[in-house]
């Protein structure tokens, strides 16, 4: 069976940029696990959030189809704080105990949560001991922020791999609305309008009708190969 890790900073990252994804592995028999690193903590966010997002999360990872969520519990906008080599022994942890063939990761953009998350999952699926098993690692974007950034001097998302998500778009958004939280109106960036446009934008520089687009990180799988392992 084939086992995929998606690494989220936040509760949400793994919907907004690889739900269509994760929902084609699962339909076609892999294990999912998702590990979020970041939580809604006091004193930054109400006793409330934490509870509330999590349990938003977790509907939304089962209408995806995951099989595991894995909460880290860092502080969102702190995780920078945490020593680099406990958040990379806790990544590491993770990687070692489920041995991912696929790992989907944030694209390291102006959010320091997805820089300091990215960095971590990169280290921990270098191809050394267990991590020369993961055949593939690539990196989403997450809507809005992956695109608030300043050109030219920070790292711009170029993907090289779109997903067809045509037949588990629906499910991708079914799922981003069992997450109401983390809504937000329309013309605004994280709402049902904005990721069907997004898609819809993903499949046409595919020659698809919808798609999710990647970066990729390190591959050991020819061109050919790269949608194979969707089933």
């Amino acid at each position: 069976m084939t086992q995929v890790v998606v690494v989220a900073p936040h509760s949400d990252d793994e919907c907004l940029g690889a739900g269509g994804t994760i929902a084609r592995f699962a339909k076609a028999g892999a294990e999912i696990t998702v590990v979020t690193v970041c939580s809604e903590m006091e004193p930054v966010f109400p006793a409330t959030d934490r509870e509330l997002i999590q349990r938003e999360a977790r509907a939304a990872h089962e209408a995806l189809g995951v099989e595991r969520s894995i909460f880290f519990d860092y502080p969102t906008t702190s995780v920078n704080l945490v020593p680099v080599a406990e958040l990379n022994k806790r990544m590491l942890d993770v990687m070692e105990e489920v041995r991912p063939s696929v790992v989907l990761l944030p694209f390291p953009d102006r959010h320091i949560d997805h820089r300091v998350v990215s960095e971590s999952a990169v280290v921990a699926t270098r191809p050394y001991r267990n991590g020369r098993n993961i055949r593939l690692t690539a990196m989403y974007e997450t809507i809005s922020e992956t695109y608030w950034n300043v050109p030219g001097s920070e790292p711009v998302f170029a993907p090289q791999w779109t997903v067809e998500i045509s037949d588990t778009l629906q499910t991708k958004l079914d799922a981003f609305n069992l997450m109401p939280s983390r809504h937000a109106p329309f013309p605004g960036p994280r709402s049902i309008e904005a990721l069907t446009g997004l898609a819809q934008l993903r499949g046409s520089q595919a020659s698809c009708g919808y798609g999710e687009a990647f970066q990729i990180v390190r591959t050991s799988l020819a061109p050919g190969e790269l949608n194979d392992i969707l089933g």
